[in-house]
C-alpha cells in the first residue's frame, strides 16, 4: 500500500509540474475568450486530457505493445482480472521503457541544450545556449547506443525508434502550434478557433504525462488514477492564476532534471537494471520540492512573495 501511495503522489507531481507550462499558454489565451467560451474549454478539457487521453492512450499503449492480448485482455490484465495477459504485459514492458525512456531523455536535453532557462544545477551553468546544435548530435548519438545495445530485441530497438520519432513529430508540432498562437493574438482569431488550438495543444501536452508515467509504473490504473489527479490540479491552478508559479524561478530546472533522470531509469529498466519502485518518485519529489524551496526563499527574499 505504501509504494502504491508513493507512485500516485509522483505521479500527480510529475503531471503538475511537466503541465505548467501548458498551463502558462492555457492561461493567457483564455484571458482573450468569452466566459462562455471558457467554461467549455475546461469542461471539455477535462473529458478529453483527463478521461480520454490519461484514460485511454495507456491502455492504448500497453495494448499495442503486447502482442498476442486483444483489447479485452488489455482492460482485465489492468484491473487484475485476467493473469495471462498480465504476464504477457509484463514481459513486454521493456518495449514500453525504452520507448518512454527515449522521449524523456530527449525532452530533457532539449530544454537543457535549447529552451531559455535560469541556470540552477550544474549541467543547467555548464550548457551554454550557444551549444544548441548539440542537442541534435547527442539525440542521433543516443538513439544508435540504445538500438546497439537493443540489438538483440528487434522489439526494443522499434521501441527505441518509436519513442524517437514521437519526440520529434510532437515538438514540431509544438513550434508550429506556438507561432499559430501568436498569431492568434495579433488578427483576433474566433473564440472556436482558440478553443480547438487550445485542444490540440492540450492534447499534446497530455501525452507527454503519459508517457513519462511509465517510469513509475506500468499499471494502467494506476497511472489513471495519477495523472488524472495532476491534471485536475493544473486546471484548477489555470483558474487561480499559474503566473504565481512561474515566478519559481528554479522550479521548471528541478522538473526538467528529474524527467532527464525518469528517463534514464526507463531505459535501464528496460535492459534489466533493477530500479526500486519508490526512486522514481523520490527522485521526482524531491528534486521539485527542494527547487521550489529555494525559488520561494528568493521570492520571499525579493518582497514578491505574498
Amino acid at each position: 500500500m505504501v509504494t502504491l501511495l508513493l507512485v500516485i503522489v509522483g505521479l500527480v507531481v510529475f503531471e503538475v509540474v511537466n503541465s505548467v507550462d501548458n498551463a502558462i499558454v492555457n492561461a493567457h489565451m483564455l484571458r482573450t475568450m468569452s466566459a462562455r467560451a471558457r467554461r467549455w474549454f475546461l469542461i471539455w478539457g477535462i473529458l478529453t486530457a483527463v478521461v480520454l487521453v490519461r484514460g485511454l492512450l495507456p491502455l492504448l499503449i500497453v495494448w499495442i505493445a503486447t502482442p498476442g492480448i486483444s483489447i479485452l485482455q488489455a482492460i482485465q490484465a489492468t484491473f487484475g482480472a485476467d493473469p495471462i495477459a498480465k504476464s504477457a504485459m509484463d514481459a513486454s514492458a521493456h518495449i514500453l521503457l525504452v520507448a518512454g525512456g527515449m522521449f524523456l531523455l530527449l525532452l530533457y536535453l532539449h530544454w537543457l541544450f535549447l529552451e531559455k532557462k535560469d541556470p540552477f544545477f550544474v549541467p543547467d551553468k555548464l550548457v551554454k545556449q550557444q551549444y544548441g546544435i548539440w542537442f541534435f548530435a547527442l539525440a542521433a548519438i543516443l538513439l544508435v547506443m540504445v538500438l546497439w545495445f537493443a540489438r538483440e530485441s528487434p522489439l526494443a530497438m522499434l521501441g527505441a525508434a518509436v519513442g524517437n520519432a514521437v519526440f520529434f513529430i510532437l515538438y514540431g508540432f509544438r513550434e508550429q502550434a506556438e507561432r499559430q498562437g501568436h498569431a492568434f493574438k495579433t488578427t483576433g482569431a474566433s473564440d472556436l478557433s482558440k478553443f480547438l488550438f487550445l485542444e490540440v495543444l492540450d492534447t499534446s501536452f497530455s501525452i507527454d504525462g503519459v508517457i513519462g508515467a511509465f517510469a513509475f509504473t506500468t499499471n494502467v490504473l494506476l497511472i489513471f488514477i495519477g495523472n488524472g489527479i495532476g491534471a485536475l490540479v493544473v486546471r484548477d491552478l489555470t483558474i487561480r492564476g499559474i503566473e504565481t508559479v512561474a515566478k519559481y524561478r528554479w522550479l521548471k530546472n528541478g522538473a526538467m532534471t528529474s524527467i532527464g533522470f525518469l528517463g534514464a531509469f526507463m531505459i535501464l529498466k528496460s535492459f534489466g537494471v533493477h530500479i526500486p519502485e519508490w526512486l522514481p518518485t523520490i527522485t521526482t519529489v524531491g528534486m521539485v520540492g527542494f527547487t521550489f524551496y529555494v525559488s520561494h526563499r528568493d521570492l520571499k527574499k525579493n518582497g514578491a512573495a505574498n
